[in-house]
């Protein structure tokens, strides 16, 4: 039985189910209980786990960040809630050089299940500090997987299948989408890492988009169908571990391919992901891989400014006109 739900109802049903399935899970982070997070996310899940095991905590991100990764190497399956992913900043030596090293110091004795959930995402309003987009950052660290939700059926299967990871996760939702509906079904489900979605087939494009640029690629495709351009458009879902082979079992059908992602261009995951395509699908490339991300600039607050800084559907949609033509795309 399928029915629609939001974004965030799917990530707080995933929680529940995973709470009330496993005792060792415990979730923790500034107004996670009472409040449910500015969001509302969380709303609920207080009243029926208790505040041992949805834990508020103090205005210090290292602090409880260190003490979750304690708690998971000591049998503990914690969900760490960062309140906004530009406060990843803070949580960089927890995560980093702790959390994603320990298996490895420890030669295979310890694990570090923890989930690390957070958003992204610019056109909010929330100005330089609360609306950066760092899943690059993290997903440069061998030993981090990182998912990236694009609607309310991916949010879900993606939390329950991080959970029960013995890895730590870092699962970032685009908070311009948690009041977005989409199907989802009301028996359990989970979605592997490394599995690509592709969400519309085509012949003549690839749009390779994370996230929320995932809608901002349907929309270019809608456009280019009604001028007999067809794109095909293919979700990661988690960009570590990368589904290298749907993305170019693609491009080596449609010859073609823009990369699409919310986080700033120069570094980044359109990088990563152009570059393996350039790589390993090169003699089946018409054209040179395009890569679209975020002007290198901090996010305006200014919203005629903002908006001009995250790729949008009509730039995806005129850079693919030009590429299956043949005319030079001028790098942002």
């Amino acid at each position: 039985m399928t029915r629609e739900i939001t974004l965030s109802r799917a990530v707080n049903e995933a929680i529940a189910e995973e709470m009330r399935r496993d005792p060792s899970i415990i979730l923790l982070g500034e107004d996670v209980a009472e409040a449910g997070t500015p969001f509302k996310v969380l709303s609920g899940l207080v009243e029926e786990f208790g505040t041992d095991r949805i834990i508020d905590t103090p205005i210090s991100e290292p602090g409880f960040m260190g003490i979750a990764v304690g708690a998971a190497m000591t049998g503990l399956r914690p969900i760490v809630d960062l309140m906004f992913g530009d406060f990843l900043y803070l949580v960089m030596d927890q995560l980093c050089n702790q959390a994603a090293k320990t298996h490895y110091m420890s030669g295979g004795k310890l694990n570090v299940p923890l989930v690390l959930r957070t958003n992204m995402g610019a056109t909010r309003r929330s100005a330089a500090q609360h609306s950066q987009s760092l899943q690059a950052l993290v997903a440069h660290i061998p030993g981090l997987k990182v998912a990236m939700p694009s609607s309310a059926y991916e949010a879900k299967g993606l939390m329950k299948t991080a959970i029960r990871d013995n890895n730590p996760v870092v699962i970032f939702e685009d908070k311009l989408m948690y009041n977005d509906k989409a199907p989802v079904p009301e028996e359990e489900y989970l979605i592997p890492f490394g599995q690509a979605h592709i969400k519309r087939e085509g012949r003549d494009v690839t749009l390779v988009a994370t996230s929320s640029m995932v809608q901002v690629a349907e929309e270019a495709a809608e456009t280019l169908s009604r001028e007999g351009i067809s794109a095909e458009i293919i979700d990661p879902r988690t960009i570590v571990p990368l589904d290298e082979e749907t993305i170019l079992r693609s491009v080596r059908k449609t010859s073609r391919a823009i990369v699409i992602d919310e986080g700033h261009q120069s570094y980044g995951v359109t990088a990563e992901i152009a570059a393996r395509i350039s790589e390993k699908a090169f003699y089946h490339l018409d054209a040179p891989v395009i890569r679209m991300g975020a002007m290198d600039v901090p996010v305006p607050f200014s919203p005629a400014l903002e908006d001009i800084t995250v790729p949008n559907a009509a730039g995806v949609a005129d850079n693919a006109r030009k590429i299956c033509r043949g005319e030079l795309v001028h790098a942002a």
